[in-house]
């Protein structure tokens, strides 16, 4: 079962149809927010992620990440 997140409501992203094919970016880059968890799985570090993409700062990468970790927990009825 695939995870789909609404990105819109992360503030580190954008997303533009004229923009590497409507992907969600990194705001003011064309890094794939993709790119992070790629690197990530491949044995990247944080560090490393925003050595090798110099647009994208470590608040950006922090607000993808924090936002990934409150999407995956169980909604609470209210």
């Amino acid at each position: 079962m695939a995870i789909m997140f609404d990105w819109s409501d992360c503030r580190g992203v954008t997303t533009s149809p004229d923009t590497v094919s409507g992907a969600f970016v990194f705001r003011g880059t064309r890094v794939p927010v993709k790119a992070l968890f790629e690197n990530l799985e491949d044995g990247a570090t944080v560090d490393d992620f925003i050595q090798w993409f110099p647009g994208v700062s470590r608040e950006q990468v922090d607000a993808v990440l924090e936002f990934t970790a409150h999407s995956l927990e169980p909604a609470v009825a209210g």
